[in-house]
């Protein structure tokens, strides 16, 4: 059953962020630093490829070299998830996990077809103006990684 909610969880995540990156690439087709204005200023659509990964962060890797790069690093952080479930009961980590494992398909995704990730969401508060762009697979690996740290010692199987 763990694995049961772990796919449902996944497949929910990828499914919405592939979507909303369908809409923001294919439907509205923003250019590069284009902007919509949803709520600002506290959010604003702005198209940005990310050749890196949080920030940018190790965006200067070379296209090919960085995209596989990453592409592989999500591929083992999966399948490391995937072996720590075993050792979960309950529904909070699996859920937490199929979130991470979703956000990060997404974004491999964004890699395998377009050769970077689609990042378009922006939020800027108080008079603090912030520069980056995020997506809804970030949105899911942050979330997800939250319940692990809150809930994995909780539902971690007692040892004899």
């Amino acid at each position: 059953m763990i694995y049961v909610r772990a796919l449902l969880a996944a497949v929910l995540a990828l499914g919405i962020d592939q979507a909303s990156k369908y809409w923001i690439v294919q439907v509205r087709a923003l250019e590069i630093g284009e902007r919509i204005d949803v709520m600002s200023p506290y959010l604003t659509f702005v198209m940005a490829w990310n050749t890196g990964i949080n920030f940018g962060l190790f965006g200067d890797l070379g296209p090919d070299t960085g995209r596989w790069i990453l592409i592989g690093l999500s591929l083992a952080i999966i399948l490391a998830l995937i072996i720590w479930l075993r050792r979960m009961e309950g529904w909070r980590v699996p859920v937490s996990i199929g979130l991470v494992i979703g956000g990060a398909l997404g974004n491999a995704v964004d890699r395998l077809i377009y050769g970077a990730v689609v990042d378009f969401l922006n939020m800027s508060c108080c008079g603090i103006n912030n520069p980056f762009a995020f997506n809804i697979a970030d949105i899911f690996i942050f979330a997800g990684a939250a319940g692990l740290f809150l809930f994995a010692d909780k539902d971690s199987k007692k040892k004899a």
